[in-house]
């Protein structure tokens, strides 16, 4: 597999297998940070995660009720925040170098259909 970065309004996502540290990119608007495979896979799985949560709580909520859920792993932290059907995403390393960055809601249903192909063959 190749070198592959999808982006978008507000979003950018990357996978290059073959380089030595940094296999993922993430960025947004005006920002990126390189992650190792590790950082990308628990990015991809917490952001896969709270996107569940957020709409499992749409029908717990009332129409006006924003919500911030979070999920962390040794190497990240996540928080989305919104409403159950748009909400924006934000991250905080926690290990080595640190970095943190977010996306807008009118980003994230683009990303999260990235992250679900993002390494598939």
């Amino acid at each position: 597999m190749e070198r592959l970065v999808k982006s978008g309004p507000g979003w950018r996502l990357g996978w290059d297998p073959n380089a030595k540290e940094f296999q993922g990119l993430v960025g947004g608007t005006d920002w990126a940070i390189e992650l190792t495979e590790a950082e990308l896979n628990d990015l991809c799985r917490l952001t896969e995660q709270l996107a569940g949560t957020m709409q499992h709580m749409a029908t717990e909520l009332m129409d006006e009720e924003k919500i911030s859920c979070e999920a962390e792993s040794e190497l990240l932290w996540l928080e989305a925040e919104g409403y159950p059907h748009t909400y924006s995403l934000r991250f905080i390393l926690q290990t080595g170098r640190r970095g943190e960055g977010s996306w807008p809601d009118s980003a994230v249903p683009a990303l999260l259909q990235a992250i679900q192909v993002l390494k598939v063959f």
